[in-house]
């Protein structure tokens, strides 16, 4: 009779993964689906890897990050940030963000609020209201938001009339084929006492509106004394700002030979994809705030009018924040959605993360792997936040049960 080796014997009464669990424990099954998947992708992604740097060696091309220090040496035609060409390429990389961040930001809020204000009106009783809404939604919707950028650029903004011919708006806003000048804020050195007041103030503002909003469940009354409190907050910050001897004056833009200087400016090429994607993307919203309004049961809006709730109270105080709950969903992927269009503002030539990084500096580096990484890199981290930020916020105000 031949004997088996201890370990042999320890195996088969131990083995290193139990059949029995496997077969009859799901949660025990799925752990180690998951975990054999992510040792798969890893195993996966380390083997390109290393083919490509193996590639790369063969081929006596470099691989790695340090051309990121090198001098760029191109200019770049408009940035939220200082930037020259003496900088470096992870100056340009930032540059590129920044760019790609305010256009972003800027059109979600727009975007956001437009199409809310879409959605609303697509429910109107009045039929004129309600049919320019839903052909607005449906013409928009249905033209590619590619062709709406280059038109609100060739067609719109480029047939604007030239510096001297400028259309000014309140002595101080300046629009023409250049792009859209505005005044800008200049703060001297006692305009930080003015600072403290207004933070100070919105922390006291958002403690007191948080004690209204718990008064208000508690008793059905608003706190009696929160607005003449925050009248008096706003007192007190022109005060400070009055005895600091009005620390803040603006910067405004004056015609200066050919073009305007001072002041600051949006290029015809950033107001084109802003108001292209805006109005894109208010369609997309506008049909979820309707969906989302309309999953909301009608015995709630008859009971608020039978209490006599304005049509404005009943929006604000109970459609609202319940349709909310249906509509942040969706309009969490339009967020992450504006964020990848924005590099199609490429095609007109704004100066976002990918003209700026993926075109000029590749082209000039030949660090194709790396810049389009880093790229690559930069949508996913910012996809990833958002989504994780709102489905956090998401999960908060959802109704629970129980």
């Amino acid at each position: 009779m031949v004997r088996l080796p201890p370990y042999f014997v320890n195996l088969w009464c131990h083995p290193i993964i139990p059949l029995k669990k496997l077969i009859y424990d799901s949660s025990y099954r799925a752990k180690l689906i998951q975990g054999i998947t992510l040792f798969s992708v890893v195993a996966i992604a380390y083997y390109f890897f290393c083919n490509v740097t193996e590639n790369l060696q063969k081929m006596e091309l470099p691989f790695g990050f340090d051309f990121l220090s090198s001098t760029a040496g191109f200019d770049i035609g408009w940035s939220i940030i200082p930037y020259d060409p003496t900088m470096s390429y992870s100056r340009v990389f930032l540059v590129g963000i920044c760019n790609t961040l305010i256009l972003s930001i800027l059109i979600v809020f727009f975007a956001t609020a437009l199409g809310f204000v879409v959605g609303i009106i697509r429910l109107s009783r009045n039929y004129l209201l309600s049919q320019c809404a839903k052909w607005y939604v449906e013409f928009v919707r249905n033209v590619p938001l590619l062709i709406q950028i280059i038109f609100w650029f060739v067609v719109v903004f480029s047939t604007l009339p030239g510096p001297r011919q400028s259309y000014s708006l309140f002595g101080g806003l300046v629009l023409n084929n250049r792009g859209f000048y505005f005044p800008s804020p200049v703060f001297e050195a006692s305009s930080s006492w003015t600072i403290i007041a207004v933070l100070l103030t919105v922390i006291c503002s958002f403690l007191l509106l948080k004690k209204s909003k718990k008064y208000r469940k508690r008793t059905g009354k608003h706190l009696p004394m929160l607005y003449p409190v925050l009248a008096g907050m706003l007192t007190i910050v022109a005060i400070v700002f009055l005895i600091t001897g009005t620390p803040l004056h603006w910067d405004v833009p004056s015609l200066q030979g050919f073009n305007y200087r001072d002041g600051f400016f949006f290029p015809t090429a950033f107001g084109a994809a802003f108001v292209a994607m805006t109005i894109y993307r208010s369609a997309t919203i506008g049909e979820m705030v309707r969906a989302g309004i309309q999953s909301i049961d009608r015995g709630q809006i008859e009971a608020a009018s039978a209490i006599g709730f304005s049509p404005f109270k009943t929006l604000r105080l109970i459609i609202v924040p319940q349709a909310a709950r249906a509509i942040l969903p969706p309009l969490i992927n339009a967020w992450l959605t504006i964020v990848k269009e924005s590099s199609l503002a490429v095609a007109i030539g704004f100066p976002e993360l990918v003209s700026v990084f993926i075109q000029t500096s590749l082209n000039q580096t030949g660090r194709a792997i790396e810049i389009v990484m880093m790229v690559m890199g930069f949508y996913m981290c910012t996809s990833l936040s958002i989504s994780y930020v709102m489905n956090k916020y998401n999960k908060r105000i959802q109704m629970r049960e129980g």
